[in-house]
């Protein structure tokens, strides 16, 4: 009798805030088989009926019509509270990196225990599970247009990418993070004799453009957090860096390509990041309970570091992001950087296939350091001709603010010419890098012919970088915009320029 009191007291309290814990697909299974996106689907719908903290949007569709599902954890209204710092989490861009999607499951299930609640007195958070289900399905990297979602957040061109960035902007999350997996396992590491051994890797945004106070918090603080956690937690962890092996390519710390997950909302002066999970050898089964419970695991650490930081973190991105607003005409631009060293060393730890052991190699050729090679002037804004449907289509997608331009007499309007089409190295591939003029056009222009886009918005640093000319991030780097460049003609987008 006492106890039956107990229980009926308990849910009082607790509502339907707080239900009995559902199992997740791949417990039932004992991870022998990854989840499918059907018992994805109902194990999602299972949670959004169990709780009143949970709500499950549909954000868009897959190419194959699969549904994306973001799932919404707040203890009011999501995104009303404009005291709550706003988290957002998305996995498997890459279909074949299955631990991510599992990983944050098994978050999805941890959120609602009783004693998580305290995290919803401060956030709110949603986290997209699976990005890309028909990459899933088949356990192939690329969407059903063959197509690399992490390769897709500059021109937009997937169903997926498009229903995430909608989602951000309706939202304008503070604090992102993008969960993928790593393989260790080439022929080129093989012959080496070692291979990467961290069950978690986590990097942080290194475009030179984001805020450095920005990048300063994750490399300062984030980042030893997480290290710790995942520590106290028995998995090992280790900063995100491609490269190698040691002696035969230089380490860095991933992209700064604004075309990934981290980097394209990092550039609007996000706190954002990349996790790293490590795969399995032979198969995407191997150890998949491990490795989801260490994804898991990474993820909650940057929840926990969000939660006990979150002034901080709220105050230093919107400050931040209202300099994007305010949008400082003639403050410059990077749009051609590299990685170069500093004078560190990295000590990497890494296993030996000899002695089946854990051992750490210093890795002299570490380029830590995102350098800028080239700067411009940042413009006012851009004139895009209205009759180039592809750019106009390529702004609508990225929900620029746009604004009625008028030929002012405090402004200029500036023209390239293309002379020359040369090549740079960026990262490795061979891209192109074009000898521009620039001419300031006399005599005004028609301005209903153009769209006009100012610069004074979170997307501004992003709008230079696409549509510079010489951007080695930008739209003229991708076969569909190619025909922007040509020798011997006048590049047709214009920077409208203080005088």
């Amino acid at each position: 009798m006492k106890l039956s009191i107990c229980l009926v007291l308990v849910f009082l309290a607790f509502g339907n805030n707080f239900a009995q814990q559902i199992p997740l697909p791949a417990e039932k299974n004992k991870f022998a088989r990854v989840t499918s996106y059907q018992e994805l689907t109902d194990f999602i719908l299972q949670l959004d009926k169990s709780s009143d903290l949970l709500t499950v949007e549909t954000i868009g569709q897959s190419v194959l019509g699969r549904n994306l599902y973001a799932l919404k954890f707040s203890a009011s209204e999501f995104g009303k509270d404009k005291s709550k710092l706003k988290v957002l989490f998305l996995a498997q861009q890459h279909g074949n990196e299955q631990s991510g999607k599992e990983g944050a499951l098994l978050l999805a299930q941890d959120l609602l225990k009783p004693e998580n609640k305290y995290l919803f007195d401060k956030i709110d958070f949603a986290i997209i599970p699976q990005m890309n289900p028909d990459g899933s399905e088949t356990n192939t990297r690329r969407n059903g247009n063959n197509a690399d979602l992490n390769r897709n957040h500059l021109i937009l061109s997937e169903h997926e990418t498009r229903a995430l960035h909608l989602f951000f902007d309706k939202y304008l999350f503070e604090v992102t993070m993008d969960v993928h997996e790593y393989s260790p396992y080439s022929d080129e590491w093989k012959k080496y004799g070692y291979r990467k051994n961290s069950m978690e890797t986590l990097g942080i945004t290194t475009n030179p453009n984001v805020s450095e106070k920005i990048r300063g918090l994750s490399k300062e603080k984030v980042f030893p957090y997480w290290l710790n956690y995942l520590n106290d937690n028995n998995f090992s962890s280790f900063v995100y860096c491609p490269g190698g092996p040691p002696e035969v390519d230089y380490f860095r710390h991933s992209t700064f390509d604004i075309n990934d997950g981290r980097q394209s909302f990092g550039i609007q002066n996000t706190l954002s990041f990349i996790q790293e999970g490590m795969n399995g050898s032979d198969n995407y089964l191997e150890n998949l309970k491990l490795r989801s419970e260490g994804q898991f695991t990474g993820m909650r650490g940057i929840l926990e570091f969000v939660y006990h930081n979150k002034k901080e973190i709220q105050k230093l991105v919107l400050s931040e992001r209202k300099l994007l607003v305010k949008g400082k005409a003639d403050s410059q631009v990077s749009i051609q950087s590299e990685h170069v060293a500093n004078g560190e060393k990295l000590r990497l730890p890494l296993y030996s296939y000899s002695t089946k052991k854990d051992t750490v190699v210093v890795v002299n050729d570490y380029r830590p350091v995102v350098k800028s090679m080239f700067d411009v002037l940042k413009p006012k804004g851009y004139l895009i001709p209205k009759q180039m449907k592809e750019l106009v289509e390529w702004a609508g997608l990225h929900a620029f603010a746009t604004a009625e331009f008028k030929d002012l007499k405090d402004v200029k309007i500036e023209q390239y010419f293309i002379s020359a089409i040369d090549s740079i190295d960026f990262e490795r591939d061979i891209i192109i890098n074009p000898k521009v003029e620039t001419m300031e056009i006399q005599g005004g222009i028609s301005a209903s012919e153009y769209l006009y886009i100012p610069t004074a918005q979170p997307k501004g640093n992003l709008l230079v970088l696409a549509l510079e000319p010489k951007s080695e991030l930008g739209l003229v780097t991708y076969k569909q915009y190619a025909h922007l460049l040509k020798i011997g003609e006048l590049y047709p987008v214009l920077r409208v320029m203080k005088k």
